[in-house]
């Protein structure tokens, strides 16, 4: 028989409500014990108010219980929650009276690795329910909440299963070539697969994008002293964040923040003025600076619009080219004063066709990079067929995998290969993406994505 495990389900410090969790077939037995006021005949998905106790029967605090009844629940056990005032002291002796009781301490995501066991969730939607708690802003959250509903899942099980139907009637095709069967021409198997390893590449393609959705898309303001990096970088926050003055060379450090824009975690790097200096700690910081540039998702390159163009902006320019760039011209209210051809030569050397005058001292002004920013990132979000962007770095590894042994049962296929030589490679790209919905999930792929979880979850 399955353990009956318990843990405290909300996070530790002071709180309104906190929660203490047990999941299964002895909860309701433990909940007789644990509250006071327990009726003979407790219904489930009712709320009873009563006493938690201890082993003793010392009230521990008021609480109000729920017990839920398997398997419509999120583990598929019976479940039962004890909410109480959010102490930890409270929750505490709390959970040890369940332990008492005859639970056991929950194992790290225990709780959703019985949800998988039990059929309630696949593997991707396990991990969402990390991702859902791990979001950082709205978009990776509304990914992670589709993930969480089986879309993911979904549309893998459907590639699996047209590679299923064609592995099918590969057995057919090579255990009865001479049987009356219908046989399956090279050129169909050839279609079918070409059509799921299109599906495979848009999921993959996916992932570029995702993994900054999740983690989070890093900008580094670039530009010589005093063109009024510091002071996009307090607008883009709303706060005074950075130090602004007039004087070059302010900015001697890197300093680093985090925002959002248009429901993306973005971190911005605020880097020091990149310039020729004989102050040592503001040549620390320039070295600090192009380490930054160079992890950076996008650079912002702010000119100066009010004063002709430096060696230095060039020489700024070449140092970032090949990079993301959005180029920000500065202090429009001043009036614009660099010639346009210095401008598109500063274009050119970035290929850069992301420009924008603005003035980024005003709301209006700041509005405007915010939806330049958006607008260079929206062009690089791509979903799958199925709606899906794959966040999870286990999911892209597997479904390139599986896309290289489909590739390659698609030129043996294509080479006219006996076909016990191609469903060899076909099987495998089936076998693989099981591993994203734990389908074919080794235990030690599976001990991997419990071990990321929090206790009580």
């Amino acid at each position: 028989m399955a353990d009956t495990i318990a843990a405290i389900a909300t996070p530790l410090g002071e709180g309104g409500v906190g929660v203490v969790r047990v999941s299964g077939p002895d909860s309701l037995s433990i909940m007789k014990i644990i509250y006071r006021e327990c009726p003979d005949e407790v219904i489930p998905r009712h709320v009873y108010y009563g006493h938690a106790v201890d082993n003793e029967g010392i009230v521990i605090d008021d609480m109000v219980s729920i017990y839920m009844k398997a398997p419509h629940t999120f583990t598929g056990d019976d479940v039962v929650e004890f909410q109480a005032h959010g102490s930890n002291v409270s929750l505490r002796l709390i959970l040890r009276s369940a332990i008492t009781a005859g639970a056991r301490i929950a194992d790290p995501g225990e709780f959703t690795k019985n949800a998988f066991l039990n059929g309630r969730l696949d593997l991707s939607q396990a991990e969402a329910v990390i991702d859902l708690i791990k979001a950082k802003s709205e978009k990776p959250l509304s990914i992670a909440s589709d993930q969480l509903n089986g879309s993911l899942g979904q549309e893998i099980a459907s590639i699996r299963n047209n590679i299923k139907d064609v592995l099918a009637q590969m057995a057919v095709n090579i255990d009865f070539p001479d049987e009356d069967i219908e046989q399956v021409s090279y050129d169909e198997f050839l279609a079918e697969l070409m059509k799921q390893q299109g599906r495979l590449g848009n999921l993959i393609k996916s992932a570029e994008f995702g993994k900054l959705a999740r983690e989070g898309i890093k900008l580094a303001l670039v530009g010589r002293t005093n063109v009024g990096k510091s002071s996009l970088m307090n607008g883009l926050l709303g706060e005074d964040r950075a130090i602004v003055t007039n004087i070059p060379g302010t900015t001697r450090d890197t300093i680093e923040e985090s925002a959002t824009i248009g429901g993306y975690p973005i971190v911005i790097v605020d880097t020091a003025g990149i310039r020729d200096t004989d102050d040592l700690i503001e040549q620390i910081g320039i070295e600090k600076s192009k380490n930054e540039i160079n992890i950076a998702d996008l650079v912002i390159m702010v000119i100066d619009g009010n004063r002709d163009l430096e060696d230095e902006d060039f020489e700024i320019a070449h140092h970032i080219e090949g990079k993301k760039v959005l180029l920000v011209v500065n202090k429009e209210d001043l009036g614009i004063n660099i010639p346009k051809r210095e401008i598109e030569k500063i274009k050119s050397i970035l290929s850069c066709n992301s420009m924008l005058y603005t003035t980024v001292k005003t709301i209006e002004g700041i509005g405007k990079v915010r939806d330049a920013i958006e607008d260079i990132f929206a062009e690089g979000f791509f979903k799958s067929e199925g709606g899906n962007i794959v966040t999870n770095e286990r999911h892209k590894d597997a479904l390139v995998r599986a896309s290289e042994s489909l590739v390659q049962g698609i030129e043996l296929l294509d080479m006219h290969e006996p076909l016990e030589i191609v469903e060899i490679e076909v099987h495998d790209a089936f076998q693989i993406l099981g591993e994203i919905i734990g389908e074919t999930a080794s235990e030690e792929i599976l001990d991997t994505v419990f071990s990321k979880f929090c206790l009580g979850k």
